[in-house]
């Protein structure tokens, strides 16, 4: 008995009309806060040990109804010990700090969710960009035909465990201080599950579940980027004991284009030009997404000149519009000239003067030409 005589209600902080819901909820919260091995105040394990006698009293109807008619005197007089508990106190007890699946629940069976499944598919960036359909092979474990799921030889069924006793968990009791303390374990026999299959299924040798190839056929949407993954809901490995079936994730890998690469949702490449095409201007066929068109270079085009496609670029993925593509203009120079070449080159070079290579007005400049 406690030496404080001290209320119970007042241990636990309810009123005395709480219901025993109310009583082991305040329980649960302080023997959280008020076990020895978690507080480091120095009178916690007294505590502790009047918070469970509150508890051991208030969680017995006849216990309380003992206690509210004649207080401590009454519990002393009736043979009350406060350190011997009863199972079902004790696993309130364990389930303050471990939850409510210490003491049976969790190793009873239960169906789990399926493992999810990786698949990969490769493109073309024109594909990418409009958008296709694709069909998806991988390998997925199902529930097996033949035993439904069991495990079991059909016209037979798993029986319970004889190690557990079909309970799925195995209990050891030890007596301390404050009474008996029970551990429990998954059993070994069973994992847990509380059922053995003396006679395992032939075709899925008692797991279960079998391996089959399957195929989906997985909408890819225009502007996708590589690496990038599509998932797709319930199509993933089957869970156990019915639970639900994983997902299954395509991942998209986009192979590199030999004329044309991508930057975000723009488009970029390139066209050669000789020098006497630059100078005096050239029609040339540009690479896109949709094929190729044709673009007015104009005379005088500098080299590093970008020329940009409004519109010609990836789609916006999940969204509105279109990036652009942007023409690199790369301007070749001879590298070897003939006698005749050399000479009609530097017959250019002496008639030139400072207007043959005026630059171009800038911006601001063709604004203010534009006013004007």
């Amino acid at each position: 008995m406690a030496t404080t005589q001290r209320d119970y209600y007042e241990l636990l902080g309810v009123p005395r009309n709480a219901d025993e819901a109310a009583i082991k909820k305040a329980f649960r919260g302080l023997a959280r806060t008020l076990h020895p091995d978690v507080s480091e105040a120095p009178d916690a394990q007294e505590r502790f040990r009047e918070v469970v006698e509150a508890y051991e009293v208030l969680s017995k109807p006849e216990a309380r109804e003992l206690y509210d008619r004649y207080g401590h005197a009454g519990l002393q007089s009736g043979g009350f010990t406060p350190t011997t508990f009863d199972l079902g106190s004790l696993s309130d007890l364990f389930a303050a700090f471990f939850g409510d699946d210490v003491f049976g629940v969790a190793a009873r069976p239960r169906s789990s969710r399926g493992a999810d499944v990786a698949a990969q598919i490769e493109l073309e960036l024109t594909e990418a960009a409009a958008g296709v359909k694709r069909e998806v092979p991988f390998p997925v474990t199902v529930p097996c035909a033949t035993c439904q799921g069991s495990g079991a030889e059909p016209g037979t069924e798993p029986v319970a465990c004889a190690t557990c006793g079909g309970r799925g968990h195995l209990q050891h009791v030890s007596r301390t201080a404050f009474g008996e303390f029970v551990r429990s374990q998954t059993c070994p026999g069973c994992g847990g599950v509380g059922r053995v299959i003396e006679r395992p299924c032939l075709d899925c040798e008692g797991s279960g579940r079998t391996v089959e190839e399957r195929s989906l056929e997985v909408e890819v949407p225009a502007g996708i980027h590589d690496g990038q993954q599509i998932r797709i809901s319930g199509e993933g490995h089957a869970g156990a004991l019915g639970g639900r079936a994983g997902d299954v994730y395509v991942q998209v890998h986009i192979r590199p284009n030999p004329r044309l690469v991508r930057e975000g949702n723009d488009i970029f490449c390139s066209v050669d030009l000789t020098m006497t095409e630059a100078a005096l201007g050239k029609k040339v066929e540009v690479p896109t997404l949709e094929g190729d068109v044709q673009l007015e270079l104009e005379p005088g085009t500098q080299p590093g000149e970008v020329k940009v496609l409004r519109g010609r670029g990836m789609p916006v993925l999940q969204g509105f519009g279109r990036g652009d593509q942007r023409v690199l203009v790369n301007v070749q120079v001879p590298h070897h000239l003939t006698e005749q070449q050399r000479e009609l080159l530097e017959q250019f070079g002496r008639t030139v003067d400072a207007d043959t290579y005026r630059p171009d007005e800038g911006f601001f400049d063709k604004l203010k030409s534009a006013f004007r």
